[in-house]
C-alpha cells in the first residue's frame, strides 16, 4: 500500500490498483463506473466486481466523489492529481536514506522516458539547488551521533 497525506494531513493507504483508477479519472475528469470499467478491462484482466470494489474503496477513503445523473453514478477525483503524486513521492522518499536520495534519483531519471521540457525544468531546479546545497548529506538512519556509521 502507498501512503498519501490528505488535506487534514492524515495519512491515508491507497495501493497499486486504486492509482490506476485514480489515472483513469483524473485524465478523464468525470466518468461513470461503466466507463471505468471498460477502460481498466482494456489495461488489466480484472472482473466488473473487482474494479467496482476499488472504486467504493476510493469512494470511502474520500479520494473520489460521486454524483447520480440520470440514474447514473459520475465519479470525480476529490484530490489534485499533481498534488496526490508529489505528496506520495515525498512519504516515499522520507522512508529512504538522506545520504542515498540523490542516488535513487539518479536512478529514476535515467530509467524514465521525460521530456526535453521536463528535462530542462530539472536542470534549471537542479542550478538552482546547486547554489544552496551542502558538500554532503548526512545519514539520517541512526540517531543524532551516529552518522558517520552509514
Amino acid at each position: 500500500m502507498d501512503t498519501v497525506l490528505r488535506k487534514e494531513q492524515k495519512k491515508v493507504e491507497i495501493s497499486s490498483a486504486e492509482w490506476q483508477i485514480m489515472r483513469i479519472i483524473w485524465t478523464l475528469g468525470r466518468v461513470t463506473s461503466s466507463e471505468i470499467i471498460s477502460l481498466m478491462q482494456k489495461k488489466q484482466n480484472w472482473s466488473d466486481s473487482t474494479i467496482k470494489t476499488l472504486i467504493t474503496r476510493l469512494t470511502k477513503k474520500e479520494f473520489l466523489s460521486r454524483v447520480k445523473e440520470n440514474g447514473r453514478y459520475i465519479y470525480s477525483a476529490t484530490v489534485p492529481e499533481q498534488t496526490t503524486m508529489n505528496q506520495y513521492a515525498k512519504s516515499l522518499f522520507s522512508n529512504f536514506c538522506a545520504h542515498k536520495s540523490g542516488s535513487v534519483l539518479n536512478e529514476l531519471i535515467d530509467s524514465m522516458e521525460i521530456s526535453q521540457n521536463d528535462i530542462e525544468t530539472l536542470q534549471k531546479t537542479l542550478n538552482e539547488k546547486a547554489k544552496t546545497a551542502p558538500k554532503k548529506v548526512h545519514c539520517d538512519c541512526l540517531p543524532d551521533g551516529y552518522s558517520e556509521m552509514c
